[in-house]
């Protein structure tokens, strides 16, 4: 039985082209170019950062913060639905501890917000998966995570021992979704989540 729901944040919360397309700004790339190099980084299976090295670009100091219109339509309506349903709901990323406190804020309905660059320990490693249970004081057996990356959110929760929901959006999605887990649930959006949790 599920009792909590945890989110991935880019690309499963958070729309996150705008952000990008202020890094090309800030970095002086056209940004098709840089988009199209980024879809390139991503398809060979290399870490999002090579974009710089392949650009020859430094990236920028600054990081433009979250904001609510970054947030998908579908993102706090869920939040919202599941915390009704009685879900103890989480959200947990690759992020810098400076994100902390903007997700705390465009998200203040749920019960965990919880960075890597907070608690010392990224994904795709399992242990972060099971910290943020512990956290939410939850077994992992109990916990579904939702997530867009095959590599760094299907993958690594499942062998955690979560339940796996993989969201069709963004371009790691797109790329890498031939390669989704038969355990692994699939949905096209957040609107389905809370009826497809209630059907396990």
């Amino acid at each position: 039985m599920i009792e909590a729901v945890i989110f991935d944040i880019g690309e499963t919360l958070i729309d996150e082209t705008t952000i990008w397309q202020s890094v090309a700004d800030a970095c002086g790339v056209p940004r098709l170019t840089f988009m199209g190099v980024l879809g390139g980084v991503i398809a060979r299976g290399e870490p999002h950062w090579r974009v710089f090295d392949l650009l020859a670009v430094q990236p920028p100091k600054l990081e433009r913060p979250f904001a609510r219109d970054d947030l998908y339509p579908d993102a706090l309506p869920c939040l919202a639905r599941l915390r009704a349903a009685g879900y103890r709901v989480g959200v947990a990323g690759n992020q810098g501890v400076q994100r902390q406190h903007e997700l705390e804020a465009l998200v203040e309905a749920v019960d965990l917000v919880a960075t890597s660059g907070l608690l010392g320990i990224e994904k795709p490693a399992v242990a972060f998966f099971r910290k943020v249970a512990e956290l939410l004081g939850v077994d992992a057996a109990h916990c579904a995570y939702v997530g867009d990356r095959i590599d760094n959110d299907i993958e690594p929760a499942l062998t955690a021992g979560m339940t796996a929901v993989f969201i069709l959006r963004g371009p790691w999605a797109y790329l890498q979704r031939e390669r989704l887990p038969a355990a692994a649930i699939a949905i096209a959006g957040l609107h389905e989540l809370p009826t497809r949790l209630q059907s396990l």
